[in-house]
């Protein structure tokens, strides 16, 4: 199913690269890997051999979908916790031997492992044949899907577990394949922004379901129904009232607790503060009026009526969020893109 994934196109013509896709270069394959993964320590398995590496990388809005191997025996550790991102390996042939929480374990072809690099140690061995069709997905990109779906971000029970997950006949390599040909539909690896945001959002909801199941963290029912009658009742009023942007104190007096409450809450329940909570609200309510607003409306005049009086920083609060500009939110809609 994905032999030939970001080779081949969704048509099944050869998919041209700028950069090179093959190295018997150390440094090269380092330098590749750093970029596309994160700094960590390679050591090969058999001294003095060199690799054959395939690297090939393309972009799913913020995540980055890399088909790669050395093309000899290695094994990994030491993974930089400050790159801030989860790992998802996913074998096409060959093996893996992955730390996990219990035992290590092993992936073959179709299945999948997945490690928060940020969160936990990691390390793995990998036998002259894997050949893997990898994601790289910043951290923040998984707490805000979590967040913006399930209402809360997941604590460290979920992003500490590392799980082998996946299989041949299971729905995970259906959608890698079909991310790769999405992302290679028009015979380049650049996709456009929508299409892009689409395969991203779906990746990251869909690891998250089957993260979650392997960590026993339940995301639909789990944290939204145990929270306190408190923290639903703030929900709603931030939700209602976001263009307004109520403060804490006063969200927390209406529902009849301390702002330290209201506070330790949202913290216990929902991962994130409070304010957190209502500025992720203002900014979906801000693009929902960028996508929405009549066409006459620039961009500015939009984030005006939000309140937002600093464009600068509202514009990159929102692509660190969105994976774009609120200018190119606003041209896609097809309305007027003036600032």
């Amino acid at each position: 199913m994905l032999e030939h994934a970001l080779i081949l196109d969704s048509v099944g013509a050869p998919i041209p690269h700028d950069d090179a896709t093959r190295s018997t270069d150390w440094d090269e394959v380092q330098a590749f890997c750093e970029t596309v993964y994160m700094p960590y320590k390679v050591r090969p398995l058999e001294r003095f051999s060199k690799p054959d590496a395939t690297m090939i990388s393309a972009m799913a809005g913020r995540v980055t979908m890399t088909r790669f191997s050395y093309g000899t025996g290695i094994f990994l550790d030491q993974f930089d916790p400050e790159a801030g991102n989860i790992l998802v390996l996913n074998t096409l042939r060959g093996a893996l031997n992955h730390q996990s929480d219990g035992a290590p374990v092993s992936t073959g072809a179709g299945e999948s492992f997945v490690v928060d690099c940020s969160r936990t140690d990691y390390w793995l061995e990998g036998d002259p044949d894997h050949m893997q069709l990898n994601l790289t997905i910043p951290h923040q990109v998984m707490a805000d899907t979590a967040e913006r779906w399930f209402g809360f971000v997941p604590d460290d029970t979920l992003w500490t577990s590392r799980v082998k997950f996946g299989g041949p006949n299971t729905a995970w390599p259906s959608l890698l394949d079909y991310a790769a040909r999405a992302l290679t539909r028009t015979g380049t690896i650049a996709a456009d922004a929508a299409l892009a945001r689409h395969i991203e959002e779906v990746l990251c909801v869909e690891l998250l379901r089957h993260w979650a199941a392997r960590a026993g963290v339940k995301l639909e029912s789990g944290a939204r129904a145990a929270a306190p009658g408190y923290v639903r009742r703030a929900e709603e009023i931030f939700e209602a009232e976001a263009r307004d942007a109520p403060t804490v104190g006063d969200v927390a007096k209406r529902v009849g607790v301390s702002a330290r409450t209201l506070s330790g809450g949202f913290q216990r329940f929902r991962g994130i503060s409070p304010r957190d909570f209502l500025a992720a609200r203002r900014m979906e309510g801000f693009r929902a009026d960028l996508e929405t607003a009549p066409a006459h409306l620039s961009v500015s005049e939009i984030a005006v009526d939000w309140g937002f009086s600093n464009l600068g920083a509202l514009a990159g609060r929102y692509r660190d969020r969105f994976g774009e500009l609120p200018s190119q939110t606003r041209l896609r809609a097809g309305g007027a893109a003036r600032h």
